[in-house]
């Protein structure tokens, strides 16, 4: 489950006996700035914590309109007079950071609190949203540790999920959900502001093309229709709904468009496209903004999913249970975080035995298959060791049920990587590729696999682009990025890749690093990440040639990034196995 869903469902020992007055009152807001900065759950730098502190300061002192990119840059950031927001992209990188730590923070250590501080894409003030805090009958023992009941309440909500459905089952099946309530779209026809020469025709044509568009996404349903916008849609069968107008003056058109959430007319999203009038260029620039708008919509982490994320029905029934399962799962790939992976593998493997046709869970399962095996996660008591096999049949029983679903298409060729078939998964990526060029989910994991298998000119240029358009894990996306200039031997654009990326659990993230550390020359960073990995990895460390081989195709990208380790002092220059000693470099 995501984080704002989570908090909705849990009750939270530390803050049970404040009162909601309590929690909203300043007081109440700084005693949570508190928590986040203290939990070692907060992942974020020093620059990062200064601008949390500042933001909910400001705030609370009622200077929320002082909150720009210009104040925080010079106040926080120490930049000079001449900051230019537009050249200088820092405020807007560093808010990103932000906004990662704070989803990790409430998917953990603050799963249970009474108030969550966001900050909303676009803006730079924060959020304070308060829960309802359950009554308990006596004061937890203060010498527990309320930390430590947080994996058990995320599990507990899983066996809920699961108990809900058994209930239903055993109560009637025909009054249970025949599939999972994903997203439906209702898309109006464009309205034709003009109404003169063949503006109608491409109202109704950008209409048409944005709906062909967005049914490559198979994560979301688009409906044509002519709905009224102002009434509330009472059921999921439309619950977005996107509606414009085409605009047409001096050889130009524009497209005004917007999405309206169905249930309460709020509009979540809104944006301008202009195109050519040219006869030569018309039908050209209408597909191009057809993708667009369908790709920032419909892909992972686009506008529909981030609505979805906040959007969590109380006594939700089991269709859209199964449906939020998918979405806690890019929650989790966010941060690959051990401790969340095996509540969304549970998750998941209850959404396909509730809901046996629903290909994208199937397919998001496999992943969790692999990712137990590729990142070496713990084996979780309750459930089966995962496999390569189950992987497989897992992606491939989601292909059969929709051979042209890019998410079981996706699953397909990470589980063959994995097996070591890369022949055959490449084919399978450019197959996918071929259904939807517009999934840069799909773009930026096909793209990786490409430039880990030797193909680095073209496979960066896809990580890059899928960097630049989707708004989603930036930090498993700049890692790649740090890992592409690394091979092509700029240490220094590496170390700039890497330093962006933060601080995460995951044992990969530090192996580039100390790699590109090591041969950037920055040993003092390059000793903390060989220290990390000997002290957190050393399984990883003690099979370090295996596991790179993995990943890593071609024989000579594995001898050039054991070679960096080797300088980095975490491999041998022998063989690439562990050294004996930490002494082997010399600390500054």
């Amino acid at each position: 489950m995501d984080s704002s869903q989570s908090l909705r469902r849990a009750g939270s020992p530390a803050n049970a006996f404040l009162r909601r007055d309590d929690v909203c009152a300043p007081e109440g807001i700084r005693a949570q700035l508190t928590r986040i900065l203290d939990s070692r759950d907060f992942d974020a730098t020093a620059r990062t914590r200064n601008f949390l502190t500042y933001i909910v300061e400001e705030t609370i002192a009622g200077r929320a309109e002082r909150i720009k990119a210009y104040t925080i840059a010079t106040i926080v950031f120490g930049r000079d007079a001449t900051f230019d927001a537009h050249s200088d992209p820092i405020v807007r990188i560093e808010a990103g950071h932000l906004r990662r730590a704070l989803e990790r923070y409430y998917l953990t250590a603050g799963v249970s609190d009474a108030m969550i501080i966001s900050v909303p894409k676009g803006s730079y003030v924060p959020n304070f949203e308060t829960r309802e805090l359950p009554r308990l009958a006596a004061p937890a023992d203060k010498h527990s540790s309320w930390r430590s009941m947080i994996p058990i309440a995320l599990l507990s909500l899983a066996t809920v999920i699961v108990s809900s459905w058994l209930l239903v089952e055993w109560m009637g099946g025909d009054r249970r959900p025949k599939a999972p309530a994903i997203p439906h779209l209702l898309v109006k026809p464009f309205d034709d502001l003009t109404n003169a020469g063949n503006s109608r025709a491409i109202a109704l044509g950008l209409t048409r093309e944005i709906i062909g568009q967005i049914a490559k996404f198979k994560d979301i349903v688009a409906i044509e229709g002519d709905a009224p916008v102002g009434t509330t849609v009472p059921t999921d069968d439309q619950r977005y709904i996107l509606a414009g107008d085409v605009e047409m003056a001096d050889n130009q058109f524009r497209l005004r468009a917007r999405v309206i959430n169905g249930t309460d007319n709020s509009v979540i999203w809104a944006k301008s496209y202009d195109g050519d009038l040219k006869a030569s260029k018309l039908i050209a620039v209408e597909g191009e903004i057809a993708r667009q708008v369908a790709t920032t919509l419909a892909q992972p982490y686009g506008i529909i999913f981030q609505a979805d994320t906040f959007q969590q029905p109380r006594n939700a029934p089991d269709d859209w249970q199964a449906y939020a399962c998918t979405l806690s799962y890019y929650a989790y790939r966010a941060s690959l975080d051990a401790k969340t992976h095996p509540i969304v593998r549970k998750c998941l493997e209850d959404a396909v035995q509730r809901f046996p046709t629903y290909a994208s869970a199937w397919a998001l399962l496999s992943q969790t298959y692999v990712d137990e095996i590729r990142f070496r996660y713990p084996v979780d008591p309750s459930s089966s060791p995962a496999s390569i096999d189950r992987a497989l049949a897992a992606a491939r029983k989601a292909v059969e049920l929709d051979p042209e679903n890019i998410r079981a298409l996706q699953s397909e060729m990470f589980a063959l990587y994995f097996n070591g078939d890369v022949e055959a998964a490449l084919k399978v990526g450019e197959l996918a590729l071929s259904i939807n060029p517009n999934d840069t989910e799909l773009v930026g994991e096909y793209g990786y696999r490409l430039a880990l298998s030797g193909n680095w000119s073209r496979g960066c240029g896809m990580v890059e682009e899928t960097r630049r358009r989707n708004p989603g894990p930036l930090a498993y996306y700049e890692s790649a990025l740090a890992l592409c200039s690394y091979f092509r031997g700029d240490f220094r654009e590496a170390a700039m890749w890497i330093a962006k990326t933060p601080t995460q659990a995951n044992p990969n993230y530090h192996l580039i690093a100390a790699a590109i550390f090591a041969e950037s020359g920055q040993t003092r960073d390059m000793v903390r990440e060989r220290e990390w990995l000997l002290t957190n990895a050393p399984k990883l460390v003690a099979n370090l040639r295996s596991e790179i081989a993995v990943r890593v195709v071609r024989p000579a990208d594995v001898e050039r990034l054991l070679s960096s380790l080797q300088k980095a002092g975490v491999a041998q220059p022998s063989d690439g196995h562990p050294l004996a000693s930490r002494l082997m470099t010399t600390e500054p």
